[in-house]
């Protein structure tokens, strides 16, 4: 559930960690899961933690101690290891999952993606009142879907802190593509700073982690490039919005080390394969705050699943992923060579990595890493078209909340299923927004830094950072269901939501109010079709991620719109999702990077028989 940050960790709790880490005279190192399916040992790992299946499984939180590059931390971990056992099951089964807490504090588990009551959705404060310490609380199910998911904490820091782990539905049906082996790619984020010092030293200065700002040598290479008064406007303008192009995440490299499968870069995780075998990756990004992009430097990838549902294959080089998705790839590794699994973060402050091979003890190379990106007045919502550049027609400070905002539209009645074309050039007249749309009236109040003056869809675009990669990357636009989806009303109402945000302040909310400030749930009608338009009034990405229901993305694919749990939403970005509200009951919607979660990035979407 989310909080604010004085309520994430007790002080009795926190000064138990730290006399914790104080008596730490003998260590005995966690041993970090290595997720596999397979037929062949893997390197880099002594020893790996059981496939768990079955109708009946144990699982124990508790707190251990965590050896990473020649450091030593506290973490959190799900039967003793980071990533905690693989859970696999079949669709069509019955589960009880039986979860004893160990910790000092309250726990929960949440099954991510997965359709289930809502009692059994594990969100303290929302579904149920989490897992007493001592206590033992059985999750029952039965299994619904098949495809690649996940598992993590819903309370407080303890995702962040190693609280998460894979989790495999096998189809009832056979799936519409064969492989010979398959891996999990788990890719996370660890931090040996507490996760509310995290959120204290943003709370200080937004930019506290970003040590890649622009420079004054930087500024002289943009005169050479731009002209001194070009370059003299641009520093200008994101001055005058007290707001930095350099500002890609949060929380970086500079406190973040980047794990795959629980292991470091420097630790090498590593699969194997036989030449000209077909091998199926399930990536999930178990990440709290990192966005990564993903490669393999000399193979395709064949993407067939998003979020854990089949889709009609697309041959790529490179995709993004935000928190909580899970993308699956299939590659076809035909030399005797090692192949190098690339995860960059998107602010380029750093890596994951490991390695494919044909034989033990192999080792691909590093690609070099990338020069880090910069926003624009695009991600700032900012037409260029008439702008006073020589009188410099910048945001005001507005009346009521004395914070700089974009300068506002008059307010509109337009539809938002403008006709019009995406970036990629493809026919977009049935995705909603895809024309920029002026934004107004309102700032939504002083929860918000600022609105952005137009907004617009941009699934065409593979993301910031990304647009002049010279390999094909995936974007939202190639996604298609592999079947029609089974709901083809169209929405009988829509509702929008603006996502909103004080960057300095480290301030997240929807509708300009965090969560403790806007306790009354969306309402949605059971069985209505409904249409979610998500706007976002900030200049970073945000994971949207919808309990207990799936979201049709509106994304130009007709009766194939594909079903996800998880929504990226970009800088400026105007999404639509369609949801058929066959869920009764109180589920969390929330952003999954989760510091912003629990800085109010959370409301509570309640389905009922009387609906709004």
């Amino acid at each position: 559930m989310a909080q604010d940050k004085t309520d994430l960790i007790s002080r009795r709790v926190l000064l138990k960690r730290i006399g914790a880490l104080s008596l730490l005279s003998t260590i005995q190192p966690l041993i970090p899961a290595c997720a596999k399916h397979g037929l062949l040992p893997m390197t880099s790992v002594s020893t790996q933690p059981a496939t768990l299946s079955g109708e009946l499984i144990d699982l124990v939180i508790s707190e251990q101690t965590f050896a990473l590059d020649g450091h030593t931390g506290t973490a959190m971990t799900i039967n003793g290891t980071i990533p905690g056992p693989l859970i696999r099951l079949k669709e069509g089964q019955e589960v009880a999952l039986r979860v004893t807490n160990r910790l000092a504090e309250i726990t929960s588990i949440h099954w991510h993606g997965i359709l289930l009551p809502p009692i059994m959705d594990g969100v303290p404060g929302v579904s149920f009142g989490g897992i007493k310490p001592g206590a033992t609380f059985t999750y029952r199910f039965p299994i619904r879907q098949s495809g690649t998911y996940w598992y993590h904490s819903h309370s407080g820091g303890q995702e962040l802190q190693g609280m998460y782990a894979p989790l495999i539905l096998d189809p009832a049906e056979p799936e519409p593509f064969k492989y010979d082996r398959e891996y999990v790619v788990m890719l996370s984020d660890w931090s040996f700073e507490s996760p509310e010092t995290l959120l204290s030293n943003l709370k200080k200065q937004g930019g506290y982690y970003n040590f890649q700002k622009r420079a004054a040598r930087e500024f002289l290479s943009d005169i050479r490039r731009m002209g001194f008064w070009a370059a003299l406007q641009d520093y200008l303008m994101w001055h005058q919005m007290r707001m930095d192009p350099t500002d890609f995440a949060d929380v970086t490299g500079n406190t973040l080390t980047y794990l795959m499968n629980g292991l470091s870069s420097s630790a090498n995780w590593t699969a194997l394969f036989h030449p000209n075998q077909r091998i199926r990756l399930r990536f999930i990004n178990a990440a709290s705050m990192t966005f990564y992009d993903v490669r393999i430097p000399g193979l395709t990838m064949t993407v067939v699943q998003a979020d854990g549902q089949n889709v009609q294959p697309v041959a790529i080089e490179e995709f993004r992923f935000g928190p909580a998705e899970t993308y699956d790839v299939m590659i076809e590794p035909t030399e005797d060579r090692a192949y190098t699994i690339f995860a960059e973060t998107m602010d380029r402050s750093g890596f994951a990595r490991g390695t494919i091979a044909s034989r033990p003890g192999m080792e691909g190379e590093i690609p070099e890493r990338r020069p880090r990106p910069l926003r624009t007045m695009e991600d700032m919502g900012m037409s260029m078209e008439g702008m006073e550049m020589k009188g410099m027609d910048m945001p005001h400070k507005n009346s009521s909340s004395d914070m700089p905002s974009m300068k506002h539209g008059q307010h509109d009645t337009e539809t938002h299923d403008s006709p019009g074309r995406s970036h990629d050039g493809q026919n977009a007249s049935t995705i909603p927004g895809s024309q920029p749309l002026r934004h107004g009236p309102d700032d939504h109040g002083t929860g918000n830094q600022m609105v952005a003056e137009y907004s617009q869809n941009r699934f065409g675009e593979p993301g910031r950072g990304l647009e002049d990669s010279p390999r094909r990357v995936l974007r939202y636009s190639d996604l298609k269901s592999i079947a029609p989806y089974p709901d083809q009303r169209g929405p009988e109402r829509e509702i929008e939501l603006h996502l909103t945000g004080h960057m300095e302040r480290f301030m997240w909310s929807f509708d300009g109010k965090k969560y403790s400030e806007e306790k009354q749930p969306i309402a949605f009608r059971h069985g209505e079709r409904v249409r979610f338009t998500f706007v976002n009034d900030t200049m970073m990405e945000h994971p949207l991620h919808l309990h207990g229901m799936w979201m049709h993305l509106e994304n130009g694919a007709g009766e194939y719109l594909p079903r996800k749990h998880t929504v990226i939403v970009k800088p400026a970005e105007r999404v639509s999702v369609t949801i058929t509200a066959d869920a009764p009951g109180r589920w969390a919607f929330h952003c999954h990077l989760l510091l912003h979660m629990e800085a109010g990035m959370f409301r509570v979407v309640e389905v009922s028989d009387y609906g709004p």
